[in-house]
């Protein structure tokens, strides 16, 4: 399948991907209302649905990419990807900062839930990056490196899920998420809503797997770099929905869900090395990355970081409609891939 796609001209592999991008898109906006009618319907907090629920299921072109690279042999491909994903991911908080626009959009993400989430994953994605620049251990054509981070992205999910209905803090009224005032509760059957969900993960699955498809022959076909390529250009492809669905939740007041689903997505991707390495032959997938790949990892990082610390400070100054945490996760993510250039 890889081979066929690649094989086309560069003209149909344009017009793939932007049909691909523009499903994707589709099915992310509608993600959002539905997952947000779930949660209250199994009466589930904004911060634990954007995590599991979203994050899982825009995760789902992420998991299509990584399966294709690594059956295709191209393992350093999906270990890019699922990086660059994560940068790119929190590049996506960035918009919808600028989408939120008002003050910073950590001034209204008041749950403790969501900064575990963020701490949790800062701590795992400092581990891959030790994990390249260490080495892993094969048992079994498998790495131990990449079956702890997967342990340890379900056990931090666990984690943010229980701490989110401890009261360690205590919200203000006006810190209260905002809905609209005509909003109603579904009539739809609980069976119908879930196969809507269903049917929406599928189409962004499908759509995913033709985004990255599409993408990796358009940068064949220009003589892209594999790292930057993975690294940027599949893993804009591959956030595709999270874009459309974080823009969703900040416009209809939902900024838990929103900032969640960033966080969320991330454990999702860093579980997703397992499976990388599980399809893939040769050595562990880590063992196989460099200074590029662990360089991408901190990028992603401290992109987490400037976020967590408006979480913690929750200021809102803005500049160019920007939160100052957007604006340094912005500066991170340039300096980074500058960085990365020279690799």
């Amino acid at each position: 399948m890889t081979e066929l796609v690649a094989g086309l001209p560069l003209a149909a592999l344009v017009a793939f991907f932007a049909a691909a991008a523009a499903v994707v898109w589709w099915a992310g906006t509608h993600l959002t209302k539905q997952v947000d009618q779930v949660a209250q319907r199994f009466d589930l907090g904004q911060a634990f649905a954007g995590m599991v629920l979203l994050g899982g299921i825009t995760s789902l072109p992420e998991l299509a990419a990584v399966s294709t690279a690594s059956i295709s042999g191209d393992a350093t491909l999906a270990v890019n990807n699922l990086l660059g994903s994560a940068a790119v991911n929190i590049l996506l908080l960035v918009i919808a900062d600028i989408v939120f626009g008002r003050d910073a959009l950590t001034r209204v993400a008041a749950q403790p839930g969501t900064l575990m989430q963020g701490v949790l994953g800062m701590m795992l994605m400092g581990a891959v990056a030790s994990l390249v620049l260490w080495g892993d251990l094969s048992v079994g054509g498998v790495g131990l490196g990449a079956v702890g981070v997967a342990v340890a992205c379900v056990l931090a999910m666990r984690i943010s899920s229980r701490y989110e209905r401890r009261d360690v803090w205590r919200r203000t009224d006006d810190d209260q998420e905002s809905a609209p005032a005509n909003e109603k509760s579904d009539p739809r059957s609980t069976g119908r809503m879930l196969a809507n969900l269903a049917l929406l993960g599928v189409a962004i699955l499908a759509a995913g797997a033709l985004l990255s498809l599409s993408a990796d022959g358009i940068a064949t076909q220009t003589g892209l770099s594999s790292g930057m390529v993975g690294f940027l250009l599949v893993a804009f492809a591959t956030s595709l929905p999270e874009l459309s669905s974080v823009t969703a939740a900040v416009r209809a007041g939902r900024y838990e869900l929103a900032v969640g689903d960033i966080f969320g997505t991330n454990l999702f991707n860093l579980a997703l090395l397992l499976i990388a390495d599980l399809l893939s032959s040769g050595e562990p997938v880590l063992a196989a990355a460099g200074p590029f790949e662990a360089l991408g990892a901190l990028v992603a990082l401290l992109m987490t970081g400037a976020f967590v610390i408006g979480l913690l400070e929750r200021g809102n100054r803005t500049l160019l409609r920007m939160g100052y945490d957007a604006i340094a996760a912005f500066a991170i993510f340039v300096l980074g891939v500058a960085a990365m250039s020279t690799l």
